[in-house]
């Protein structure tokens, strides 16, 4: 049986680095993004390094909830599943709102992909052995443990908000692996570090992503942002590459790659239980999994 991979933001950077990387080990992998000409020249270099089935491109708007049902439902339609990864991130410079009417940091970086999986389950099940792959940051040491409400407390500040979103898609991977152990489903978290990516490229220059205090030491947080993000996306890219192949992880789940490729400790605040409670709690509010819809 053909052995299926998705990988969502995988037109570019590390999603495509990602995508080839799976591809060279025999995964037959769907790529997902919003832009059909740059998925065609993605499917063209996948396919280049591909020794599995080919690779294929389909668009969705993963800023979208609907866009995302919509895609897990043709993606349920094919069939077991083996591996899929949450590669999709998005860090704006000024606050934005999806077509849900939710702040875009939270959707794009959580809720998208805590829905998308929830909806693939079954298929995953059925392809186990299988991983889930979702894809972490180290901006999650800057985050607000604040989960009322999609937004926290304080004004708006890029990074930050991207490091709170991570966060608690840390805390819902942590739970899932605890949720599926023993099911033949791994649940693993992969820490790329940082590449020069479109993402990095248009919003780490600008002092307005980060907090008032940290704009005070501007120059010095530009020139760590600089050099934690001047590496390819080739390299960035290994962690979820072994994350979802690498025998060495068979039989383990709850596990996070860090930037070397190989396992680190969790960070310590997505292990806490209140904070687990308010994520899951917000997630199945803002993208409810059965037929009723929640307004915002």
């Amino acid at each position: 049986m053909e052995q299926r991979a998705v990988v969502t933001a995988g037109t570019g950077g590390i999603g495509l680095e990602t995508a080839m990387g799976l591809a060279a080990h025999g995964l037959a992998v769907t790529v997902v993004g919003r832009d059909a000409e740059r998925g065609a020249r993605a499917v063209e270099r996948i396919a280049a390094v591909a020794t599995g089935g080919g690779p294929r491109f389909v668009s969705a708007d993963l800023a979208s909830l609907g866009n995302v049902r919509a895609l897990a439902a043709q993606l349920a339609a094919e069939g077991p599943l083996t591996v899929l990864v949450n590669n999709v991130g998005a860090m704006f410079a000024d606050r934005q709102q999806t077509v849900d009417g939710i702040e875009a940091t939270f959707a794009v970086n959580h809720l998208s992909p805590y829905l998308l999986t929830e909806l693939l389950l079954d298929q995953l099940r059925e392809g186990a052995p299988s991983r889930i792959v979702n894809v972490s940051s180290g901006a999650i040491r800057v985050a607000k443990r604040t989960f009322d409400a999609v937004e926290p407390p304080g004004g708006y500040y890029g990074f930050h908000w991207y490091g709170r979103a991570k966060l608690a898609n840390l805390v819902y991977t942590l739970d899932l692996a605890d949720r599926l152990r023993d099911s033949g489903v791994a649940v693993i978290a992969a820490d790329p570090g940082g590449a020069a990516t479109d993402m990095t490229n248009g919003t780490m220059t600008s002092p307005k992503i980060v907090s008032p205090a940290l704009r005070l030491l501007w120059p010095l947080v530009r020139r760590t942002f600089e050099r934690s993000t001047a590496g390819p996306a080739s390299v960035a890219a290994r962690s979820s590459v072994v994350a979802a192949t690498d025998s060495s992880l068979d039989g383990q789940t709850g596990v996070l790659i860090g930037p070397e490729a190989r396992p680190v400790p969790v960070f310590r605040g997505s292990t806490d239980p209140g904070t687990l409670s308010d994520v899951l709690r917000l997630s199945r509010r803002l993208a409810p999994l059965g037929e009723e819809r929640t307004t915002v």
